[in-house]
């Protein structure tokens, strides 16, 4: 697709009456700010690395019944975001969109939060890259699975990932173009792969609930006699894997045609992966030999299970690309986040701001924020290296962080913000802000649940410090965007 520059002319020209002067390089069609979102989502890895929270808690169901539910909590979530997103493409987005919408104060909350969010995944992105690797590879290599082997793979995967992003937007952009092509064959070929080679199709399973919780679903979930608890633990499977499509929001200042693109970006990348991620953990459970035994094996139901039905050639060549699409995954999560690093320090949010919202001058690349990202996200899988502590703040904090501009734009919906950009669905907007508030506050009560509590004194512990911060030193220094009046427009 040619990139016409007189669109260029007109992005830069909406970007300057938000307040800001085009810095980054415009250069993104529609296709690949799509493909950043669905790179990021990135079924082979959070739907693969996930998957025991589903099988061991209710079995077949948690991907028949339980994956459309979560996919579907996640497209509210995007159809929000692509309403805000569309008026105002900037790549602050989340960030920009609250302080618009609300205020500055709710937009430095949620800049914090998003900001911690986006580390945190790429954190368990490379942490679940990391344990799908010593699955796949890590016996035959001689690797022990050990904290200190842990730790120097994502340091060395996560640097690589700054390093590319350094380089500049034209090389992530054509890389997670790539990663996008990936997903979908590597996808399709597992699916039909498991399909091929299941010993017998027994559809049924999908809609099976069973109580797989406690020692016979191998202590992934604490025994409990709730099975409303533990088919809404199993949410967090999908909710946690399609995630990450705020990316198509962060990078609209590089996006031509941003104000159609983004929001076009950020529900086609969740749509198109609730469909193909259904298709494939449906297949996978579909040629599962033995259900019991498999949700019984805990963490290593993937690799059990594939161990069980794949030949060895054709398992190793699945096995290869699902890494390199995991890889593509956290770097595409850098591009995310330090943009958001950018767009916050730009407005004087962050310490260091003058050296964090600098731009190369050449590559046209945040590079202080890239680096910074990628540090914050390392070190804090040195603090918390448990996965799935890991996998539970990051969706309270990042489903909060998609949460609020909506919420927000809903009161202000036809009253202070009465401008729309071309996505537009009317009304209908108020009933999704509705929706997601309450869905925000269901991931926050499923994602503390035990045997991931510490999550919940993460987020208490973040909350309480925001609050000494805000109200003891940033409510009379921060000043938020430029135009915080757009919404009387």
């Amino acid at each position: 697709m040619s990139l016409s520059p007189q669109q260029v002319v007109d992005d830069a020209s909406v970007l300057q009456s938000m307040g800001y002067k085009q810095e980054l390089s415009r250069t993104m069609n529609p296709f690949s700010n799509f493909a950043i979102s669905f790179s990021i989502i990135c079924i082979l890895s959070g739907g693969i690395n996930s998957l025991s929270q589903g099988i061991s808690g209710v079995g077949g169901a948690a991907i028949g019944i339980g994956w459309l539910v979560g996919s579907a909590i996640s497209l509210v979530f995007a159809l929000g975001m692509a309403q805000i997103g569309s008026a105002f493409p900037t790549a602050g987005g989340l960030y920009h969109w609250s302080s618009i919408l609300g205020g500055r104060g709710w937009g430095w909350l949620t800049a914090w939060l998003n900001l911690l969010g986006l580390v945190t995944v790429l954190g368990a992105i490379n942490v679940g890259t990391f344990y799908f690797f010593m699955g796949a590879f890590g016996t035959s290599l001689g690797w022990e699975p050990n904290f200190a082997t842990q730790a120097a793979f994502v340091v060395g995967i996560t640097a690589v990932q700054a390093l590319a992003n350094h380089v500049g937007i034209k090389l992530t952009a054509f890389l997670t173009d790539i990663s996008g092509y990936l997903i979908f064959a590597t996808a399709i070929g597992l699916t039909v792969a498991l399909l091929a080679y299941a010993p017998s199709w027994d559809v049924s399973r999908l809609f099976t609930i069973k109580n797989y919780s406690g020692p016979i679903g191998g202590d992934v979930w604490p025994a409990t006699q709730s099975m409303w608890l533990l088919f809404g633990l199993g949410l967090l499977l999908p909710i946690y894997t399609i995630t990450g499509f705020d990316a198509s929001a962060h990078t609209a200042e590089e996006t031509v045609g941003a104000s159609s693109a983004v929001p076009k970006g950020i529900v086609t990348s969740v749509l198109y992966s609730s469909l193909f991620g259904y298709l494939m953990l449906c297949a996978f459970v579909i040629a599962i030999p033995d259900m019991d035994k498999a949700a019984a094996s805990g963490g290593n139901v993937f690799f059990g299970t594939m161990d069980a039905v794949l030949p060895v050639g054709l398992k190793t060549a699945l096995y290869w690309a699902i890494t390199a699409s995991q890889f593509l995954c956290g770097l595409a999560t850098v591009t995310s986040a330090s943009r958001m690093i950018f767009a916050f320090a730009r407005d004087g949010g962050l310490p260091a701001s003058n050296a964090l919202k600098t731009v190369h001058a050449t590559l046209k690349s945040p590079v202080a924020a890239i680096w910074t990202a990628c540090t914050i996200a390392v070190l804090f899988t040195l603090y918390t290296p448990a996965y799935t502590t890991i996998v539970s703040v990051t969706v309270i904090f990042i489903f909060i962080s998609y949460g609020l501009p909506i919420a927000l734009g809903g009161l202000a919906y036809g009253k202070t913000w009465t401008k729309m950009g071309p996505w537009n669905m009317g009304p209908v907007f108020r009933v999704v802000a509705l929706l997601v508030s309450l869905s925000a506050v269901l991931i926050l009560f499923l994602g503390v649940q035990p045997p991931n509590d510490a999550a919940l004194q993460i987020t208490l512990a973040f909350l309480a410090l925001t609050a000494v911060v805000w109200f003891g030193f940033e409510r009379r220094r921060f000043k938020g965007p430029p135009v915080a009046s757009m919404t009387a427009k």
